[in-house]
């Protein structure tokens, strides 16, 4: 447990968002000291999107006070709020939540890459993929799960997994990592798409984060369904399969976009498992130091972290020990503990982060859907 927090995340969101609130009154907005040491450069900005699926303020506070180090959250100062709903419930799926962040379009529960009325809809990675970026994607599900697909796919329903999968196979991710191999190989329609996608070009590893191919499109497939999670033994994938992404890109020399998901945060709070919770929720913190370790070196980059949903109405409070010949409960002033309201998502504000170049057009509380908005106007500065 760290006791040397000097803030609380409460007050570092509100002081920030009290920050961003006046820098946006002002005529010329400065960006952050991170953000002006490359001013002269001209490339295409880069964009690294983080995703906590089922990430609220409390799953963020875990990473303050179970961590043996101090959250990489601390150097943040760009911080808004972004309110979820989609446009056919109140509380949002991951589907809806993670389509509208990708095209800018509110849709209903369960839709994937298409808007209210099941129209397909360019997300903001394929619109970068035709202007010449990179593109990746990195998940602990199944890289057809809805957090992800929702960039690269369209279909009417989250579970059309086998579809989902062929749209991959078109080519627009030039890197991806998560699990899924089972919609590849073992479908209904009895194609190999693996075998088609390295055939088009492709370099696909189902066993391991092996070296990638710099010539080629890489992608892996490293579980039937879904990646273990922390408390299963996953051990550092997720900052792996980051690190490795950004070097790819690097070896590429174009500019990029790179989705990131920290999955299992929400599968902690659908289960009420607050190991669960904890532990994801720090290893998505590390993986955020390795993102931040890289722009110190390629300033010309703009990190979002957001999610798409808070999941199980998670509260951090006070930590009790109960005697077990009594029963009798006394509390331990220098704990805290994980308390659950619901397995289900929630209705909360979502926090989001920016760091980087446009990182001032991220304060303030508006609509999910305005992030990939943001997203673009940040792109469009940095030409």
């Amino acid at each position: 447990m760290n006791f040397n927090i000097k803030i609380t995340l409460t007050a570092l969101v509100m002081g920030s968002l009290i920050s961003c609130s006046e820098n946006q009154e002002r005529e010329n907005v400065v960006v952050s000291n991170s953000a002006t040491s490359d001013q002269s450069n001209d490339q295409p900005l880069s964009v690294i999107f983080m995703i906590g699926d089922g990430m609220g303020v409390p799953q963020i506070s875990t990473s303050f006070y179970f961590n043996d180090t101090i959250s990489n959250f601390e150097q943040f100062t760009s911080i808004g709020f972004i309110k979820t709903s989609s446009s056919s419930h109140t509380i949002t799926d991951s589907a809806a939540g993670a389509t509208a962040m990708a095209t800018g379009q509110q849709t209903y529960n369960r839709a994937i890459g298409v808007d209210k009325d099941s129209v397909s809809v360019t997300t903001i990675l394929e619109e970068l993929d035709s202007k010449g970026y990179q593109t990746g994607l990195i998940s602990l599900t199944s890289i057809t799960h809805a957090t992800p697909a929702s960039f690269y796919s369209h279909v009417i329903d989250r579970d059309m997994h086998e579809k989902i999968a062929m749209d991959l196979t078109m080519g627009k991710v030039d890197f991806f990592a998560g699990g899924g191999w089972k919609y590849f190989t073992d479908r209904k329609d009895g194609k190999n798409l693996i075998d088609q996608m390295e055939q088009n070009g492709f370099k696909i590893d189902t066993l391991g984060l092996s070296p990638y191919d710099v010539v080629k499109k890489n992608g892996y497939l490293l579980a039937e369904t879904s990646i273990a999670s922390v408390v299963d033994g996953r051990g550092s994938y997720l900052g792996d399969a980051t690190a490795m992404a950004l070097d790819y890109f690097d070896q590429k020399e174009a500019p990029f976009f790179l989705m990131v998901e920290g999955s299992y945060i929400d599968w902690g709070g659908h289960a009420k498992d607050d190991k669960m919770v904890i532990q994801e929720t720090i290893d998505f913190d590390k993986t955020i130091g390795v993102v931040l370790d890289y722009m110190k070196k390629n300033p010309n980059t703009l990190l979002v972290i957001t999610a798409d949903h808070e999941t199980g109405g998670v509260a951090v409070g006070k930590y009790y020990d109960v005697d077990p010949n009594t029963n009798k409960k006394s509390e331990d002033p220098t704990k805290v503990q994980v308390y659950f309201t619901t397995d289900q998502h929630t209705g909360e504000l979502i926090p989001i982060f920016a760091k980087g170049k446009g990182e001032q057009l991220f304060g303030g509380i508006y609509q999910n859907t305005q992030v990939y908005t943001k997203i673009k106007q940040a792109i469009e500065m940095a030409q």
